[in-house]
């Protein structure tokens, strides 16, 4: 018991710090909701403009009111003089909420035994307490596409808001099922594969792909002329992808199978977002012409072959842009999703500009995943997710001042904060 007290004991005093630091600090601990005024900043809409002088009115996790004298009532007033209201950002795939440490397994819950799991959803393998969660908020990103991965079809993805208990709190109303799409490309610079080999490879591959889509395909037949089936869980998901309820999302990198990829999703009919697609610079007019949208990244990433520039990656999106295709960026990772700014910023640098770099993590994104009409931009009856920066936040000198999910005011602290007060004053310190 002594031995118990004596731990308490000393978690208190290792605490105390960081708490008192909070409460020093005029913190709070827990989201919290209630009805704000975000007053005299600089409201960047993506959709309607740029507000100088403007406000914004959060009521009910909604934005009420966007425009200049908007009188307070009884709504607390946060002075944004000199700041920016921008709208919350989107990373369009990665492992946040299903990933705790990347070189730890028994922290990953993102692939399943087996390759075809359709049926296995993200949403449901999310942990809302994961410590990279707020880590990631507080540089903006409010929003994210939690994906599976591992086999032909890994599972079903899912975007979550970056607050709340439960997953299901978390759900922001889109889901879509991946597909990594068979290559013909060769796996690395290692694979000393014959020329023969790589093709037989991808022809036996694309053949497994449409034998299992036959197979869904006559399931959803069956299913719909109300015939007696045996539970499928695998074709049952499927089959709502050739209903037309779920999108696919196909990954696809190299050039030659992002021409295949837009020829199978045509042939088959099915709702599409291409996603990955590392390449899609060089067949951008193919892509656009088909109509489909596109998630790419990470954009902080090497060229896909020797023999290209150095900059591939970072022109990539921009290129596509240019040509018509609707692009969304992606941080492609879970640690650092809070890179996800960075990456656009080197879109934005690098071709694609500061205004489509920010609709690729804001509107496009919204459009993408079909809830543009709650989200991606700041407008009278959309949710209030958004962010309050000292200036551009694709720039790494920029803080990030207040951030709101849903009208939820998230505390602005995270364990790399607490850490960075604990030891900025240490007491005692080096010195006994």
């Amino acid at each position: 018991m002594k031995k118990f007290k004596s731990i308490i004991y000393l978690m208190a005093l290792l605490l105390f710090p960081m708490i008192a630091q909070a409460q020093f600090d005029g913190e709070f601990i827990k989201p919290r909701n209630g009805k704000f005024l975000l007053q005299n900043a600089t409201i960047v809409t993506v959709t309607k403009g740029t507000i100088q002088n403007g406000s914004v009115l959060i009521a009910n996790g909604k934005i009420e009111a966007v425009g200049q004298n908007i009188p307070a009532g009884d709504a607390e007033v946060i002075d944004c003089t000199g700041q920016f209201i921008y709208p919350g950002m989107f990373d369009g795939g990665s492992r946040l909420g299903l990933v705790e440490v990347n070189s730890l397994p028994e922290t990953q819950d993102f692939a399943e035994i087996g390759q075809v799991t359709p049926n296995m959803r993200a949403l449901v393998a999310v942990n809302p307490n994961s410590v990279a969660i707020p880590v990631t908020r507080v540089s903006g990103v409010t929003t994210t596409l939690a994906t599976p991965s591992g086999g032909l079809f890994p599972g079903t993805a899912a975007l979550i808001n970056l607050n709340g208990y439960t997953a299901d709190q978390m759900a922001a109303g889109f889901e879509g099922v991946i597909l990594n799409f068979p290559t013909s490309a060769r796996r690395s610079t290692w694979d000393r594969r014959s020329e023969e080999d790589v093709k037989r490879d991808a022809e036996r591959a694309q053949k497994n792909l449409n034998d299992i889509w036959e197979r869904a395909t006559k399931y959803y037949e069956m299913k719909t002329a109300k015939a007696e089936l045996q539970f499928y869980p695998e074709m049952e998901q499927l089959a709502k992808v050739i209903a037309g309820e779920l999108p696919l999302l196909v990954e696809v990198n190299a050039a030659g199978d992002i021409e295949v990829a837009i020829k199978w999703i045509k042939e088959k009919g099915v709702k599409a977002i291409l996603t990955g697609v590392a390449e899609g610079w060089r067949v951008a007019d193919m892509i656009a012409e088909s109509g489909l949208p596109v998630i790419t990244g990470p954009m902080l990433s090497i060229p896909t072959r020797q023999s290209d520039r150095f900059d591939a990656a970072y022109t990539n999106p921009g290129k596509m842009a240019k040509a018509g295709v609707k692009v969304v960026i992606r941080s492609n990772d879970a640690e650092n999703t809070r890179n996800l700014p960075f990456n656009a910023g080197f879109a934005a640098a690098y071709g694609m500009g500061k205004v489509e770099a920010l609709k690729a993590v804001t509107i496009n994104a919204a459009e993408v995943f079909g809830v543009a009409d709650r989200m991606g931009s700041i407008e009278a009856g959309k949710d209030a997710t958004l962010f309050v920066s000292s200036g551009d936040p694709f720039e790494t000198k920029t803080q990030i001042a207040h951030v709101f999910i849903d009208g939820y005011r998230v505390p602005m602290s995270n364990r790399h904060i607490k850490l960075y007060q604990e030891f900025l004053q240490r007491s005692p310190g080096l010195e006994k």
